[in-house]
């Protein structure tokens, strides 16, 4: 739990950076998804230091996805932006107001009543028909993913959202289902691609949302994404479960973490706007 709290911190941290830099991109082609847009924004030490601080983050929720339930691990990343909010008021001296800090003290306690009931990781190792299933899933999101940059307005947003979300979600799910680390099994087991292909789609797609459209909306759809999906995955496929008759508390710590997370998700936006109206950066 403290390995996937930690994951958090640095995801959270990482978003403020990763906004403020894909905002001050330069403009590219006009595209819905935009593969340049990542070395165009590579170029300002924001996104570097968000780069970082998201490898250690990974780092951090792989060793949490291998002793805790999905759904834990999946609560824990929404989090994220509970952490995004206290640091954007910290750097950027936006202020949070009683709404956003009831919605912080939420996510704080579905987290602890998510821990209260939470039990070990499912003992199911997954069959090669899911393998199979997340690779292609991680295909699929990239191919949603440019279709759905050329929708108008909130509607973009909330899509590249979502399907980062699913990216990321492949990636939570993937990390499962790899066993055996030996070169000779990780390149012929698809879960190995699908995190590779899952993670990539997530980063692009996320960052295409933020360049141009509502970080709000699109914050709310990566919340989404990359919750929901993965918890009903590893409770079914994988035998996640709770501790004995805590389950109603670990639904509603679930759903109570969630929902504090995208009431939080609105606060991204002026975390941006903040940076906006800022000097520009000469190194940037």
């Amino acid at each position: 739990m403290i390995c996937a709290l930690g994951s958090a911190l640095c995801f959270g941290t990482a978003s403020v950076f990763q906004a403020m830099a894909a905002q001050a991109a330069e403009p590219g082609s006009g595209a819905g998804v935009d593969p340049a847009l990542l070395l165009r924004a590579a170029r300002q030490w924001r996104y570097i230091v968000g780069l970082a601080l998201d490898g250690l983050g990974f780092l951090l929720q792989i060793v949490a996805l291998r002793t805790l339930p999905i759904y834990v691990v999946g609560a824990a990343m929404a989090s994220s932006l509970a952490v995004t909010a206290v640091v954007a008021a910290r750097l950027l001296r936006a202020r949070l107001g009683r709404a956003e800090w009831g919605a912080v003290a939420a996510v704080c306690a579905g987290l602890a009543m998510l821990g209260l009931a939470s039990g070990a990781e499912g003992d199911r190792a997954g069959s090669d028909a899911l393998r199979w299933s997340m690779l292609a899933a991680a295909g699929a999101v990239l191919l949603v993913g440019v279709a759905a940059g050329r929708l108008p307005g909130r509607a973009r947003s909330l899509a590249l959202g979502l399907g980062a979300g699913c990216g990321f979600g492949v990636v939570e799910v993937s990390v499962r289902l790899i066993n055996d680390l030996s070169p000779s099994v990780l390149l012929s087991n698809p879960a190995a691609y699908a995190l590779l292909a899952g993670g990539g789609a997530g980063f692009l797609l996320m960052t295409s949302a933020l360049h141009r459209g509502s970080v709000t909306v699109a914050t709310a759809g990566l919340v989404i994404g990359e919750t929901v999906g993965p918890a009903l995955v590893g409770v079914v496929w994988l035998g996640d479960r709770t501790r004995s008759g805590l389950e109603w508390l670990a639904v509603v710590g679930f759903a109570v973490a969630v929902a504090g997370a995208l009431a939080l998700a609105r606060f991204g936006e002026a975390s941006v706007e903040a940076e906006t109206d800022a000097q520009p950066d000469p190194v940037g």
